[in-house]
């Protein structure tokens, strides 16, 4: 058992009150095509050392992203707002869950200069699920992005939002902010919901994405999916026909890869041929974009990803 996935110990509490009382799963070894290096880039220490002094508090982190060494080595982070607790209790996830702290009213600007201070072309903000707030932090990401684009006009902007369940009002908010792209990830098979993601809903996670298109047709939409937790193909290629029913322009395919014992086990590592065939999937069923690899997660090489949507929207618009 990996105590510093289950004991945050910055805090000093358990990470995951909620999955302390499960029966392990073992953590299965990882094949080869699996396996990154250690970070030891110097910038990747700088970068850490910026979100550090502004106080902030990166999804890259709190997930245990494999990618962390490369896309810190590259100025990348992608941060996470309104907390470091998150209020659902995903089997997936290791992200702290528990109670949250109120909200922070000086975050919005610390954001905002961080992204100046790395130079960042294309900035991605997620956030904690806030249940616990009227409005699901909404507001706050409007704030976020306001004050972003104040800062560094140039700068485009990803968001990774939770699904507003229960929400009213929250996703207008939201999109009347107007990021380049919206993300929210479906993570899984409707099946799985129950165990994989029981705080969700299949088809809330699915309208969300519709209604952004609804509401601005102009607006990136993206989406992911999770794949070696116990899915079908067949569900998977269902999946993706629900996505471009939404309109959805961007599909990201990963590898699951299990935090600790007592988060969900891995079925199976996915191969990179399998990826390859469910990217070439995808791209036939009309996304404008797909990555498909083992180690690809929502935020990974979001930079790059966004000049490409761009360019594929001009060409199939002729």
């Amino acid at each position: 058992m990996s105590t510093r996935l289950l004991i945050d110990h910055r805090a000093g509490v358990v990470r995951h009150p909620e999955k302390m009382l499960r029966p392990d799963n073992p953590v299965a070894r990882k094949p080869d095509w699996i396996r990154v290096r250690a970070p030891t880039h110097p910038v990747y220490h700088e970068t850490r050392n910026l979100m550090r002094a502004h106080g902030l508090v990166t999804v890259c982190e709190e997930a245990a992203c494999p990618n962390i060494g490369e896309c810190w080595s590259q100025r990348h982070a992608t941060m996470m707002i309104m907390g470091e607790i998150c209020t659902r209790a995903c089997a997936f996830c290791n992200v702290r869950t528990g109670q949250p702290d109120p909200l922070d009213a000086g975050e919005p600007g610390r954001v905002a200069e961080a992204v100046g201070k790395l130079g960042l072309r294309h900035v991605v903000i997620t956030s904690v699920d806030r249940d616990d707030l009227e409005d699901g932090g909404a507001a706050h990401f409007a704030a976020v992005i306001a004050a972003i684009r104040a800062a560094s006009p140039a700068t485009t902007i990803e968001i990774l939002t939770p699904d507003f369940l229960r929400k009213p009002g929250a996703l207008e908010r939201v999109v009347g902010a107007r990021p380049d792209v919206f993300n929210h990830n479906l993570e899984t098979v409707p099946r799985l919901y129950p165990t994989i993601r029981p705080g969700a809903r299949y088809f809330q996670s699915l309208r969300l994405l519709d209604r952004v298109k609804q509401l601005d047709p102009g607006i990136f939409t993206k989406s992911g999916l999770m794949v070696g937790l116990g899915e079908q193909r067949l569900e998977i290629l269902q999946v993706m026909d629900d996505l471009r029913v939404a309109d959805v322009d961007f599909l990201t395919l990963g590898q699951y890869l299990q935090p600790s014992v007592k988060h969900a086990g891995v079925a199976r590592f996915v191969t990179p041929d399998e990826f390859k065939d469910y990217g070439g999937m995808a791209r036939a069923k009309g996304f404008l974009l797909v990555s498909a690899t083992p180690l690809t997660r929502s935020s990974y090489h979001a930079d790059a990803d966004f000049a490409a949507l761009r360019d594929a929207r001009a060409r199939r618009a002729g």
